[in-house]
């Protein structure tokens, strides 16, 4: 069983024990009943925006949600750990948006200095 399965049989259960249909869960987020019902299948890949909403509809703490152990971890404890890689990681993708920037700027500015010299040519300076 992986992670996503493990997580949507979680939902399942708690929206069992909370009393609420799948046709109540889709109303509130907003689904078809279908798609919250492939939800907890396992079958739709849950975005983390997703998992909050439900943690919310559930009343549920999000790393309870999530199974992290709250004797072992807070939820705060949690968010910053969170927090941190979450700012790795914007670290990681500006570093990487840098690098294209740099790149279209070589790649744009070689063009119109290679345009600028054969304009040059053509009308006669050299």
């Amino acid at each position: 069983m992986n992670v996503t399965s493990n997580l949507s049989e979680k939902i399942r259960l708690i929206r069992l024990q909370k009393g609420l249909s799948q046709e109540n869960m889709a109303d509130m987020l907003g689904l078809s009943t279908t798609a919250y019902g492939d939800l907890e299948r396992g079958r739709t890949e849950l975005s983390v925006s997703r998992v909050e909403n439900i943690a919310k509809l559930l009343d549920v703490p999000l790393p309870e949600l999530l199974g992290f152990d709250a004797l072992t971890m807070s939820e705060t404890e949690w968010l910053r750990q969170e927090n941190t890689r979450l700012l790795a990681e914007n670290r990681r993708m500006q570093n990487e948006l840098d690098q294209w920037k740099m790149k279209f700027r070589q790649w744009f500015g070689d063009g119109i200095i290679r345009h600028i010299g054969e304009e040059r040519e053509r009308i006669g300076f050299k």
